[in-house]
């Protein structure tokens, strides 16, 4: 069975994702980042011109529910590129939201996220959610709840921001022990922001995808143990399970650089250095297509221009 990818265009055979930047975003705002919003469709068209230029086949935005998805200009910007676009829907953590529009949608999440997923004129191929700090709040439990849910109606994978990389270990025993979901079907962020190896390896052995991502100003502190981890988890036989993004979230990291286009000209001839190219096609196009290909139904027509 093909396994297809739902894009903001329409579904694609996960095989034609190409290289993937796992985890960015195109276009975002929140209350908690004020003046860095990410609104401005001709940078992120410029951003998807430099990373296809790169190499790059498809780029899997987390923006959630509330942030600012633009999704009409992310569907401009892919048809203006030929680079496939990935949306999330789902919700963040309750500070990147104004108290009366998230209480209003509390009581209904589970049809939002399926909705979105399944009949939105735009649709969604992932779920977004977040952790607290070395832990999980009442609304990390509500909203895990629901994307779980939500994974179970549709198939679709689970991608959670973990709080300065911590909670990975309690993000799994949720939606994989409590609420049921398939550890292949989940995604764990920002892991680099907490360089514990036995952490990173017991993650791994559920069977979970390990997203790391940056490298920006903003996530620098967390690019020089990059390596250190990536070969941990490689030499214990998980390169199978690693996702890499640029996770660019704010107007000044898209200005400073080095944007999308370093994963590929940066960091992917670096990783074959030192795992072999197989570990690079699996890392950028292997491990990306099969998480983020899920979709089980015939695919709409879909087409660039």
């Amino acid at each position: 069975m093909i396994r297809l990818a739902r894009t903001v265009l329409g579904d694609v055979p996960a095989a034609e994702l190409g290289s993937v930047d796992a985890h960015d975003h195109l276009f975002l705002r929140s209350p908690a980042l004020p003046g860095e919003e990410l609104d401005d469709p001709r940078a992120a068209e410029a951003e998807l011109t430099a990373f296809r230029e790169a190499g790059g086949g498809t780029v899997v935005q987390w923006t959630p529910r509330g942030m600012g998805r633009r999704l009409a200009d992310a569907v401009a910007a892919s048809r203006a590129t030929g680079v496939h676009v990935v949306a999330a829907t789902g919700l963040h953590q309750a500070a990147h939201y104004e108290p009366a529009s998230l209480a209003r949608d509390m009581d209904r999440l589970t049809d939002l996220f399926v909705t979105d997923l399944t009949t939105a004129p735009v649709r969604a191929g992932l779920v977004k959610v977040a952790s607290g700090f070395h832990g999980l709040d009442a609304h990390a439990r509500r909203t895990m709840t629901a994307a779980a849910e939500a994974h179970h109606a549709t198939g679709a994978p689970v991608a959670v921001h973990l709080e300065l990389g911590t909670a990975a270990l309690d993000v799994l025993d949720l939606l994989c022990g409590d609420l049921g979901m398939p550890p292949a079907s989940v995604v764990l962020g920002h892991l680099g922001r907490s360089p514990d190896a036995r952490v990173h390896l017991e993650a791994a052995r559920s069977g979970a995808f390990l997203a790391f991502d940056g490298p920006s100003r903003r996530h620098h502190p967390t690019d020089w143990r990059l390596f250190d981890r990536l070969t941990a988890l490689v030499e214990a036989g998980h390169a199978g399970q690693i996702l890499l993004g640029g996770d660019t979230t704010t107007a000044g990291a898209r200005r400073e650089g080095p944007g999308m286009r370093f994963l590929l000209r940066g960091l992917r001839p670096r990783l074959e250095r030192e795992f072999g190219e197989e570990a690079g096609r699996a890392v950028f196009v292997e491990n990306p297509g099969r998480v983020f290909g899920w979709v089980r139904a015939a695919p709409r027509t879909h087409a660039h221009p």
